[in-house]
């Protein structure tokens, strides 16, 4: 895992989507512990079912007093993403991928991308994504991948930093309990099966 620098990183400047206002990441994280979900697009049928998946934690977050955001590369299908309501926290879309760089998370390429896109975490997660009537699109930037960061309050210690390998990784939500020390009753989704879809959708 790559060493994260939060004061550099905190000052990259986030786009709210309710709003419209821009903000430092690093105000995000000022006054309570801070999950970012960044997403590789918000019209990634995987992305959609993670993000689902992540907001069952919500409501244990906040008791705890942690906030939970999502951000995403870029502008296109974020709509359609908040209609959808797959995600539960507050949304922001980094205009100019700054904190998907320095947080180290990778593009792919012509080549690259269609392997990723074809492996079997991928085609598990679409499988459970369609399995859960979440669909998805081939509109936005296909290239860019995610990753996850978890920041304790006040922007003291990176408490987690997690960066896709394939489209199809994700952080297991009692990872994400155990990184802030909270307990969670939540049950994760079952791991899906495989099939011929695939996520670059």
């Amino acid at each position: 895992m790559a060493k994260v620098n939060l004061s550099e990183v905190g000052k990259n400047l986030l786009k709210s989507a309710d709003s419209g206002e821009k903000v430092e990441l690093q105000s995000l994280w000022q006054d309570r512990p801070l999950v970012v979900f960044f997403l590789r697009r918000f019209g990634c049928q995987v992305c959609r079912w993670m993000a689902a998946e992540i907001s069952k934690l919500e409501p244990d977050l906040r008791a705890n007093g942690v906030s939970l955001v999502g951000v995403g590369p870029e502008e296109l299908g974020l709509q359609e993403f908040k209609e959808g309501g797959f995600f539960k926290g507050s949304i922001y879309v980094d205009e100019e991928k700054k904190c998907y760089k320095d947080l180290g998370f990778k593009r792919y390429n012509a080549i690259s991308v269609v392997p990723a896109a074809l492996g079997k975490k991928v085609r598990d997660v679409s499988s459970k994504a369609s399995a859960a009537g979440i669909q998805g699109n081939f509109s936005g930037d296909l290239m860019q991948s995610g990753g996850m960061i978890i920041v304790a309050k006040g922007g003291e210690k990176v408490l987690l930093h997690f960066i896709q390998d394939s489209p199809g990784d994700f952080v297991p939500l009692e990872d994400i309990s155990t990184a802030l020390g909270i307990s969670s009753t939540v049950k994760a989704g079952q791991k899906p099966v495989c099939n011929d879809d695939v996520c670059t959708r």
